[in-house]
């Protein structure tokens, strides 16, 4: 020590150094120990060598220093700081990409429900410590945590003396709100996206202010949504859920149901299917009283473990994980890849990421170009002309639900092949960034980094080729059905356009799916024939499938007699009650349109002598078949006089067109109306 004390300024450089290289050393092998299943032997020998390396070159500092060998303990203490400082980079660079990871991913198993007190913007309160004691509108549906449990809880914390009133639907309580017949409703914070889109409902977020908002975290019931540890070496399928907000991250985002993507992979064949769910498709709401069917895109209005439930339930598949992305996020991702190559159809005007239009409206031409942020999320996001908003030059075409599916599978897949060409540090930066602010998945961290040995597959046999499908071999499948105008009976009370999918259309997605799962043995095609003058193009699954309309609406019976009245109830198993005489039917409680699977009782006004009577489960067959003939068993949608009043109504015909209650465009049976 005496000898290394005359050298004062070596010994302390070779404190400085060692201390730089086993602090390096340490921090990189414990930052690479969190990294399962990636390279794990590589990882393990890397480990040890480092180690040993470090051994060694702390056995060379203490010689030549102790011996003092200028050159040699100079070369020794610049190798130490050299590989120390590459291993605290390594380390904080390997440290950057897990907790990005880590952000995006949430196991936890809670769902955050946000609802706020809602009054009409003319109204003097400021906060909730200004309302008066006029009553307050919640939801009857006990179980709705954002329409009843909090507000409950809200008003007893609040010690508020304010009385109740109870809807039966948000769209109920907004139409009272309106009206003036109440002054103060509780709604999802999220209300102006969530009924904005909505025809008639488009100024609600400048018509209406927020009070007070109260959040709950609540813990998902289900215990095999949380503790899905299915290793990512088997086949998968994982929903892509499409996040809505004018603010930046996804936290400040709610997801609205109207883009819906299921992505089966089977990382043994490398083979992929994806599905556009259209957003109006008619389908049992799995979290709805009785599992009610309505239109899908309302199932989002409880959260995504409804939306994955109902998924679930209707294609007959598990949904291993999902991915919610919010739609600002897309057009940072697009710009950060330096977007992405798109052959655009036609010419085409879209609101922007904010939802504006005026000076910020994107406009894109037709042709193969790349397309930045904004416009690919605008051509994403399209699916009906906009001639209200842009001229003749930009709404020359048709579009629909249909189309703006095929166009979200377009962007991803050339999202897909931006990936393959990253190749400098920042831009993987700027994309971690990007992906963990906007981007959440219910994948465990763990989970995720095992996607690494499935990227490194494909890497290797996508080198040389341009375009990612080659490698996954994609099939698009695609749902088919007709268009019917339904009376959301139990609901929103409202007239609505659907788009009612053929059963056999649902089976055969589904047969493919399990098909690329591994669940259901391939269907081996023997015979192939073409015609070299055609051009092949790869047949979408499911698209051209069709089969019994199996949707029965009720019928219209005003003018009916009351005997052929209880002859279709007793068949259909309804409960009638007939006031009034026993004539001609003169009005109904149960509009016309209706799904007779939400119609328990309804009740009749008819002429004649007076009589009130009521009949139940009845069978009587007698005039079944004269009862299909009008209608009874093939669904027919109502007149448009028939029709709920209300600013959701829409006029629509099965296998024709519609306008839908979401929105203002009309479109044919080409494809969907929104």
């Amino acid at each position: 020590m005496k000898k290394l004390a005359r050298h004062k300024f070596a010994f302390i450089l070779s404190l400085i150094s060692i201390f730089v290289l086993f602090g390096g050393a340490g921090y990189l092998i414990f930052s690479i120990s969190k990294l399962n299943n990636i390279e794990n032997t590589l990882r393990l020998f890397g480990s040890i060598l480092l180690g040993f390396i470090c051994l060694v070159l702390f056995i060379l500092n203490i010689r030549f220093l102790n011996k003092y060998k200028k050159v040699k303990l100079a070369i020794v203490i610049i190798l130490m700081l050299l590989i120390g400082g590459v291993s605290i980079f390594a380390g904080y660079n390997v440290d950057k990409v897990y907790n990005a990871l880590s952000k995006v991913s949430d196991t936890s198993g809670y769902t955050t429900y946000s609802t706020s007190l809602v009054t009409l913007k003319d109204n003097e309160a400021k906060s909730i410590k200004d309302i008066d004691s006029s009553d307050i509108g919640i939801l009857e549906d006990t179980t709705s945590y954002e329409g009843n449990i909090i507000p409950l809880e809200v008003i007893k914390e609040q010690k508020l003396e304010n009385k109740t009133k109870e809807y039966t639907s948000y769209i109920a309580m907004i139409d009272a709100l309106m009206a003036g017949e109440i002054k103060y409703i509780f709604l999802p914070t999220n209300y102006d996206i969530m009924f904005g889109s909505m025809d008639g409902y488009e100024d609600i977020g400048d018509d209406t202010k927020i009070l007070l908002t109260q959040t709950k975290k609540v813990k998902d019931k289900k215990d095999d949504k949380e503790t899905n540890t299915k290793a990512i070496t088997e086949p998968f399928t994982v929903l892509l859920m499409g996040v809505d907000s004018d603010a930046e991250g996804i936290q400040n985002g709610s997801f609205n149901g109207d883009s819906l993507m299921v992505i089966t992979f089977n990382p043994k064949t490398l083979s992929t299917t994806i599905l556009s769910i259209p957003r109006d498709s008619y389908v049992p709401i799995a979290c709805f009283s009785g599992q009610r069917k309505n239109k899908i895109t309302h199932a989002a209005w409880q959260g995504e473990s409804c939306m994955i439930d109902t998924i679930e339930n209707f294609l007959d598949i598990t949904i291993d994980y999902y991915v919610k992305i919010n739609f600002t996020g897309v057009v940072e991702l697009v710009d950060t890849l330096g977007g992405v190559k798109i052959d655009v159809p036609y010419n085409l005007c879209e609101q922007n990421s904010k939802r504006q239009w005026g000076s910020n409206t994107v406009y894109i031409e037709e042709g193969l170009q790349t397309l930045n942020g904004e416009q690919a999320l605008a051509y994403a996001r399209n699916r009906h002309p906009n001639p209200d908003k842009c001229s003749s030059k930009w709404t020359n075409y048709t579009s629909n639900d249909f189309i703006r599916g095929e166009h979200q599978q377009e962007v991803v897949t050339a999202l897909l092949n931006k990936f393959k060409d990253i190749k400098d540090l920042d831009t993987v930066y700027k994309l971690l960034d990007t992906i963990s602010n906007n981007m959440v998945t219910n994948m465990s961290t763990d989970q995720i980094l095992s996607l690494y040995n499935v990227f490194k597959d494909i890497a290797a046999k996508s080198s040389g080729m341009d375009d990612m499908t080659d490698v996954l071999g994609i099939q698009r499948l695609k749902l088919n059905g007709y268009d019917a105008r339904i009376v959301d009976y139990g609901g929103t009370n409202l007239s609505l356009y659907n788009f009612v999918l053929y059963d056999d259309s649902v089976k055969a997605v589904s047969n493919a799916m399990k098909e690329n799962l591994g669940e259901k043995k391939t269907k081996v095609i023997k015979t192939f024939s073409f015609d070299i003058n055609t051009p092949y193009e790869k047949k979408v699954i499911g698209a051209d499938v069709t089969g019994t309309r199996s949707l029965v609406q009720l019928p219209n019976f005003v003018g009916q007699t009351v005997d052929y009245v209880r002859s279709y109830c007793s068949r259909n198993g309804i409960s009638l009650n007939v006031k009034g005489g026993n004539g001609y039917v003169i009005s109904q409680s149960v509009p016309s349109g209706a799904n007779i699977e939400d119609v328990n009782s309804i009740t009749v006004t008819a002429g004649g002598s007076t009589n009130t009577t009521t009949i139940t489960d009845e069978e009587d067959d007698e005039d079944e078949e004269n009862d299909a003939l009008n209608g009874a068993g093939v669904p027919t949608p109502p007149e448009e006089d028939d029709d709920i009043t209300g600013s959701g109504d829409s006029t629509g015909s099965q296998g024709g067109s519609g306008t839908g209650d979401d929105g203002d465009n009309t479109d044919t049976n080409t494809g969907i109306t929104e």
